[in-house]
C-alpha cells in the first residue's frame, strides 16, 4: 500500500468516527419530534412567509421564484450553524487533545460536523417536495432525482464556507453567532435566493460567482424549469470547483489555527 493510500485510509478513519459522533450527538439534539416541529417547522413557516410576498404582489412567477430559493438556503441555513463548531470544540476542551494527536484538526473538524448538511439537505428536499407544489411549484418525477442530488450538492459545497468561518472565529468566540448569521443572510440577498443575481452590480455578481450556492441554485431552478441537463453542466462544474476552493481554504485556515495553538500552547476553555 502506497503512502498516499494509507494516509486516505486514515483520513476516512478520522472522519468516519468524527461522523459517528457527531451522530449521536445530533440525536441527543433532536427528538425525532422536536425536530419535526421545532427545526423543519420552522424552515418550512420561513420558506411560506417569503413565498406569500409573491403571492401578495400577485405574481405566480415570483412566487414561484421565491419559494424555489428560499426552500434550497434552507439547507445553507442549517449547514452554515457549522460556524459555530471550532468554538464549541475549544470551550469543551477537546482542542488541546487534537493539538496533541496526529490527526488533522481540520479532518476531524469536517467529520464532527457532517449531521449539518445532512439535516439541511433532507428540510431542504422536503420543503421543495411538500411545500413548494402548494404554490405553483411541482417538480415532476424525472426531476426527483437530479434535485435530490443537486441540494446534496448545494449542502456540501457550502458546508466548506461554513468549516473555513469556523477556523476564522475560533479566536473570536464571540463572534461566532454573528458571523454565521452575517454570511448566510448576505448568501440570501446576493446569490439569487429573493433577487436574481443580476439585479446586483457586477461587483456584488462577482462576490456571489464565489459562493457555490449562486451556481448550485441556478442548476436547481435549470431543472425544476424542464430544460436539457447540459444547462445544468456548466453551473454544476462551478458549484463544485467553487465549494472545492472553499474547502482547501478552510483546510489552509485549520492547519494554520492547529499550528498556533500548539507553539503558543493558547487552546484554553475559554478561547
Amino acid at each position: 500500500m502506497s503512502t498516499l493510500t494509507r494516509n486516505l485510509a486514515g483520513h476516512l478513519h478520522v472522519v468516519r468516527y468524527a461522523a459517528v459522533t457527531s451522530a449521536a450527538e445530533f440525536r441527543q439534539t433532536y427528538t425525532w419530534r422536536s425536530w419535526t416541529i421545532g427545526w423543519l417547522g420552522r424552515m418550512l413557516s420561513q420558506v411560506t412567509f417569503f413565498a406569500l410576498i409573491g403571492v401578495l404582489i400577485g405574481s405566480p412567477e415570483h412566487t414561484r421564484y421565491l419559494v424555489v430559493g428560499n426552500a434550497v438556503m434552507a439547507c445553507v441555513i442549517e449547514t452554515m450553524t457549522v460556524t459555530t463548531n471550532g468554538v464549541r470544540e475549544r470551550q469543551e476542551g477537546t482542542f488541546p487533545l487534537l493539538a496533541a494527536s496526529p490527526a488533522s484538526l481540520g479532518t476531524v473538524l469536517f467529520g464532527r460536523g457532517l449531521q449539518q448538511p445532512v439535516s439541511g439537505a433532507v428540510t431542504a428536499l422536503v420543503t421543495l417536495f411538500a411545500l413548494a407544489p402548494a404554490f405553483g411549484v411541482r417538480p415532476t418525477w424525472s426531476q426527483v432525482p437530479a434535485l435530490i442530488l443537486l441540494v446534496l450538492v448545494t449542502a456540501l459545497t457550502t458546508y466548506g464556507v461554513g468549516l473555513f468561518l469556523s477556523a476564522v472565529v475560533i479566536g473570536v468566540p464571540g463572534a461566532r453567532n454573528v458571523v454565521s448569521n452575517t454570511t448566510y443572510l448576505l448568501m440570501m440577498a446576493v446569490c439569487g435566493v429573493q433577487v436574481p443575481v443580476t439585479f446586483w452590480p457586477a461587483w456584488v455578481q462577482w462576490a456571489a460567482g464565489l459562493l457555490p450556492l449562486t451556481h448550485s441554485l441556478a442548476a436547481i431552478r435549470e431543472i425544476i424549469a424542464g430544460h436539457s441537463a447540459a444547462s445544468v453542466a456548466r453551473p454544476l462544474a462551478l458549484a463544485l470547483l467553487t465549494g472545492a476552493l472553499w474547502l482547501y481554504l478552510a483546510s489552509l485556515a485549520i492547519r494554520v489555527v492547529q499550528a498556533r495553538g500548539r507553539r503558543t500552547g493558547s487552546f484554553d476553555y475559554a478561547a
